[in-house]
C-alpha cells in the first residue's frame, strides 16, 4: 500500500458515504481534535511544565546559601542506627549571621557526627534553615519528570474525555439503529418469507 493508499485508509472518517451519519463526522473531528491535544498540547504542557520547575530549581538555587555551622548538640538516633550508619538524623547547630551574632536550628546531619564537628547547612535571605536545594542535575531529571507527567495527565485527559464522549456517540448511534429497524424489520421479514 503506497502513500496514497495510506492518506486513503486514515481520512476514511472524511470521506463521502451514502451510509455515512451525521455521528461518524463528530466522531472523526473528535478524533482528530483528541490526537491535535495529545501530541501539541501534550507537547506544549510538558515544556511549561519542564521550564516552570527548572525556573523554579534555579531561583531556589540562587536564593540559598551555604554557611558554616557548629554542630551544637549530638544528633538524634533512632534505636535501630548503629554506629557504622551514615542515617542523617536531626541536631541543633549554630551558625554565624552576617551581623556577627550567631542563631541555632535543628537540621538533619549526619548520624555520626558530634558536637563541635563544622558541617554545611543552607539558609534562605532571612537566615532561616532551609533543605539543600535540587543540584543542576537532580533539578534537571525533575524538571523532565514533571514535565512528562504533565504531558502525561493531559493525553490520559484527552484520551478519557474522548472515549466517553465516542461511548455516548454508539449508544447513540445503537438507540437509532435499533429504531431503524423496528421499522425497516417488519417489512424485510415479509420479503424473506
Amino acid at each position: 500500500m503506497g502513500v496514497h493508499g495510506t492518506a486513503r485508509k486514515w481520512l476514511w472518517r472524511w470521506r463521502s458515504n451514502p451510509l455515512r451519519r451525521h455521528d461518524d463526522i463528530i466522531e472523526a473531528w473528535m478524533v482528530l481534535v483528541m490526537w491535535a491535544v495529545i501530541v501539541g498540547g501534550g507537547a506544549v504542557a510538558g515544556l511549561v511544565t519542564a521550564q516552570t520547575a527548572q525556573d523554579g530549581f534555579a531561583r531556589e538555587r540562587a536564593e540559598l546559601k551555604p554557611v558554616r555551622a557548629v554542630v551544637v548538640t549530638n544528633a538524634v538516633r533512632s534505636l535501630a542506627s548503629d554506629e557504622s550508619s551514615a542515617y542523617r538524623t536531626s541536631a541543633t547547630v549554630r551558625w554565624p549571621h552576617p551581623d556577627g551574632t550567631y542563631r541555632t536550628g535543628r537540621t538533619l546531619v549526619s548520624s555520626q557526627v558530634r558536637p563541635g564537628a563544622q558541617v554545611t547547612v543552607w539558609v534562605d535571605a532571612r537566615d532561616k534553615l532551609a533543605s539543600p536545594p535540587a543540584g543542576p542535575v537532580d533539578a534537571l531529571v525533575s524538571s523532565v519528570l514533571l514535565g512528562l507527567g504533565s504531558a502525561s495527565v493531559l493525553a490520559g485527559a484527552a484520551f478519557g474525555t474522548a472515549s466517553l464522549a465516542r461511548r455516548r456517540l454508539d449508544r447513540r448511534r445503537m438507540a437509532q439503529w435499533d429504531a431503524e429497524w423496528r421499522l425497516v424489520g417488519p417489512r424485510w421479514s415479509q420479503r424473506a418469507g
